[in-house]
């Protein structure tokens, strides 16, 4: 299945893909290490999850566990991830970069009346 046609979601140590279109179940997958919250990022055909600290690369078309790293010394918590083909972050600091943005391209405010 071409990735471009999934949706991932991630929650309690689970990943799952879902047909866009339809919200059908294609794979999941249960991480074997992690509690709870899980962090997603599509780097081209490979699917980055990180949960509490453990890093996992899934197959984004099959769900299929290519590697695994327990990011010794980093501690837990909810991952910022990043890579050449897109990131994961906030999304509340997401939208006030995108509003920063368009109120620096609108220019100059007039406050004379």
């Amino acid at each position: 299945m071409n990735t471009a046609d999934l949706v991932f979601v991630g929650f309690n140590r689970r990943v799952a893909a879902l047909k866009r279109q339809t919200g059908e179940l294609v794979w999941e997958w249960k991480a074997p290490n992690g509690l709870s919250y899980v962090s997603l990022l599509l780097d081209g055909e490979m699917l980055i999850a990180s949960v509490n600290g453990y890093m996992y690369g899934l197959d984004a078309a099959t769900g299929n566990e290519r590697w695994y790293n327990e990011m010794k010394g980093f501690g837990t918590g909810v991952a910022a991830l990043v890579s050449v083909n897109g990131m994961s972050s906030n999304p509340v600091m997401a939208a006030a970069e995108e509003a920063t943005q368009a109120s620096q391209s609108a220019g100059p405010v007039s406050t004379s009346t």
